[in-house]
């Protein structure tokens, strides 16, 4: 794993692809072939600025255009093309996020990333832990938002540098043993698994667990992985053996 200025670069064997990035892939395998990418936006001065960047790109991606999330799902029943999805999560008829894991849903060869006004930890966990490929804040900046392109096309998860900073302050809270629980959670360990590891109770397993959860601000085991591995505390899971 690299991670550097907010970057998250985390592959396990045979993971050249982003997740859910077939699609994504073909089309890089095709040479000469355009990519598509899909922009579910519904403010039009974002949608000429990023036009505007993705020009600048080797091969520049063919940009489309939704404006709201049914849109979107029609654009993509009709262009099997499209490889990369870039989603705001304040649409006019829907949420962001509930159009986030429709897409992943019903289109899983398709990537997804989202690229968002808000900065708040908790809508770039929601995001990455429903299957976003990258959480892209709108104020970052042309040069930002197109290295952060860069690295999903390049099949990298992108995250924000105000995620890792939230996460970096809290594995310090964590005792040694919490630490190891939380490095086996990340391999993807039951409770009743962790503890046969480390020769301590589920019970007592459930309670590290319970704190981790409460000191990474975050909902499920699946948030907590997502913000261990951005914090540096832990490498991205390769799998289990």
């Amino acid at each position: 794993m690299t991670r550097s200025s907010g970057i998250l670069r985390g592959r396990g064997p045979g993971a050249h692809c982003p997740a859910g990035g077939i699609a994504l892939c073909r089309t890089a395998e095709a040479g000469s072939t355009r990519l598509k990418i899909l922009s579910v936006e519904d403010h039009e001065l974002f949608r000429d600025g990023l036009r505007y960047a993705l020009a600048s790109l080797p091969n520049a991606p063919e940009l489309l255009e939704a404006h709201t999330g049914a849109e979107a799902l029609k654009r993509l029943e009709r262009d099997s093309e499209i490889g990369l999805v870039l989603i705001d999560l304040g649409l006019p008829d829907q949420d962001g996020l509930e159009l986030l894991r429709t897409v992943r849903t019903r289109f899983p060869t398709v990537a997804v990333a989202v690229v968002s006004g808000s900065e708040r930890p908790a809508d770039a966990r929601d995001a990455l832990a429903a299957g976003a490929v990258g959480y892209v804040p709108k104020a970052a900046g042309r040069a930002v938002i197109l290295s952060a392109l860069r690295l999903i096309l390049a099949g990298g998860i992108y995250v924000p540098p105000f995620l890792v900073a939230a996460n970096e302050e809290a594995p310090a809270l964590l005792s040694p043993r919490q630490r190891e629980v939380a490095a086996l959670m990340v391999k993807g360990l039951t409770n009743q698994e962790i503890g046969d590891v480390l020769g301590i109770g589920g019970g007592t397993v459930k309670s590290h667990v319970a704190v981790i959860l409460r000191v990474l601000e975050v909902a499920n085991r699946t948030e907590a992985v997502l913000a261990l591995v951005a914090s540096g505390l832990v490498d991205s899971p390769q799998g289990r053996s």
